[in-house]
């Protein structure tokens, strides 16, 4: 079990490979993978979810990696990287030799700064563009990447070891567009022998790899079911050898380790799940005591005990249990519900009672269709709200939220990298990737000012501003924080190292045993 401190890389990430698994077991065998997870698109410009990048992490390869449990990042594609000048503005890798991709091309620091560059440049509104805020530019030359920050960033490199860094082919991928093919251009530890939408991706080891791993890596074929009663049906139908995220909230909470024919890892994680709230002029939502009647009126301790059934905490915080800078600020605001507190809001705020707003989910993500009929219920039951519920399509969904076309929606958030800073600026700066429409200087400079610090146990008390404050404006909802769980058949292990936090999902650490 893994419980995240938080700590960035500083000083050079080192040099040579770092052997992050053993190699187990006959690696010639297909080991087929079971998630609900969706696939936004194949081009790393133009994907920020979970379900992208975790195919992102075995397709692609960025300059640096996280090793299993580990908080600091490592070479990956990279042989070494360092913040110069004793400064946090300058940062600079040098490549491995050897690298090359698909077409037998080599790799150089050209291509790295042409995946920088168009990341930045396409700024695809459910893209990682919001990541890279603090890069200016970006130089190469030979084997050398020199990125030039606009201000102090230590998180900086743990930014470049997420799916955003993924470093592409500047001859297979357009400088100013998404790629819209089904095809893959990168040099991870697989490569992408099939890809079909909703349905599957079929990897084989990739011989060219050269990088962290050393070892590892059978055939995989991931399957994507619609939903978590479809992926349960696969699981106990023998259809797949790995069932990961996720299956239903009864059937987690059923689970036994001690149960024959299978393995269980259930692990504490930082993923989380939030309902964010549209606050832009002409939402019924605007008004941040309207905001605050919704924090009033819902009961976390129900949602997690009547949907997820124990498999979820609930959570009263921006950035969860684990994580440097937690804080109980939802709670210390809002300790019960109380629709006495709600009503007398709403009043002051002069709006019409009940008030009527829409609130969107994304069809197949888990217990997603219970959890909004139970808060559903909740808030109507206060005589205040009126909820008009709708799932969509994964990638639809996320079209309308960056639209701006909901007035609140429930989505959950792995952490790209295991440092406070993934749950701030994404989730609740400026121009944030949840594009709610809030803006708050002074959460803004709460998330410029905890860049600052090389020992991240500093940034501390400007999360613990920064939540205070989230909570008083209430952009956003949290709603719980959820254990990880990966159930594998007897003959299959690997599956504790398949995921632990830190935005790496390690299909090459499954193995026949």
């Amino acid at each position: 079990m893994r419980i995240l401190v938080v700590v960035v890389a500083l000083a050079a990430a080192g040099v040579g490979a770092w052997q992050l698994l053993p190699s187990k077991g006959d690696q010639s065998r297909t080991i087929v993978v079971g998630t609900t997870d969706s696939i936004t698109s194949l081009d790393p410009a133009g994907a920020y979810d979970a379900g992208s990048w975790a195919l992102f992490s075995n397709v692609f390869q960025s300059l640096l990696t996280f090793a299993p449990g580990g908080t600091e990042p490592v070479p990956d594609a990279a042989q070494s990287c360092a913040f110069q000048q004793g400064g946090l503005t300058t940062y600079r890798c040098e490549l491995r030799e050897g690298l090359k991709f698909p077409s037998g091309r080599a790799v150089t620091a050209q291509d790295v700064k042409f995946s920088f560059d168009r990341v930045k440049k396409i700024a695809s509104d459910v893209g990682p563009s919001s990541l890279f805020s603090t890069l200016k530019s970006v130089d190469a030359q030979g084997r050398v990447v020199t990125f030039h920050l606009s201000s102090p960033d230590a998180t900086f490199p743990l930014k470049v070891a997420t799916g955003a860094g993924s470093i592409v082919d500047s001859e297979r991928y357009p400088a100013d567009s998404l790629r819209s093919d089904a095809a893959v251009d990168g040099t991870g530890r697989y490569t992408l022998k099939s890809y079909h939408k909703g349905k599957s991706a079929v990897l084989e080891p990739n011989p060219r790899y050269q990088g962290a791993v050393k070892d590892g890596g059978s055939p995989i074929e991931l399957r994507y079911y619609k939903d978590a009663e479809a992926l349960q049906s696969a699981w106990k139908d023998k259809r797949i050898d790995v069932a990961a995220r996720e299956l239903p909230p009864a059937y987690l909470a059923a689970l036994n380790p001690s149960d024959p024919g299978q393995r269980v890892t259930e692990a504490d994680s930082s993923d989380i799940r939030n309902l964010y709230l549209n606050t832009r002029k002409g939402s019924p939502l605007h008004d941040a005591r309207v905001r605050r009647a919704l924090a009033w009126s819902v009961d976390r301790e129900q949602l997690a005990a009547r949907v997820y059934q124990g498999t979820v905490d609930p959570l009263y915080s921006l950035i969860p249990t684990g994580i440097t800078g937690h804080t109980t600020s939802f709670f210390d605001n809002y300790p019960e519900q109380s629709t006495a507190k709600a009503r007398k809001l709403l009043e002051e705020a002069g709006v019409d009672i009940p008030v009527r707003f829409s609130y969107g989910y994304g069809t197949g993500s888990g217990a997603a269709a219970q959890e909004a009929a139970e808060l559903k219920r909740q808030l109507e039951a206060t005589g205040l709200f009126k909820v008009d519920v709708k799932g969509y399509e994964w990638t639809d969904f996320q079209k309308r939220w960056a639209g701006g076309r909901l007035d609140a929606y429930a989505v959950g958030w792995v952490a790209d990298y295991p440092d406070p800073d993934t749950f701030g600026s994404p989730l609740v700066g400026t121009g944030s990737t949840m594009n709610t429409g809030y803006s708050s200087k002074t959460v803004d400079r709460l998330i410029t000012s905890s860049q600052q610090y090389a020992d991240r146990s500093r940034a501390a008390r400007d999360f613990r501003e920064l939540q205070e404050k989230v909570a008083r404006d209430v952009p956003v909802l949290p709603l719980w924080q959820r254990k990880e769980y990966v159930v594998t058949i007897e003959d299959v292990g690997g599956g504790q190292y398949l995921t632990d936090g830190n935005g790496v999902f390690r299909l090459w650490s499954l193995h026949w045993i």
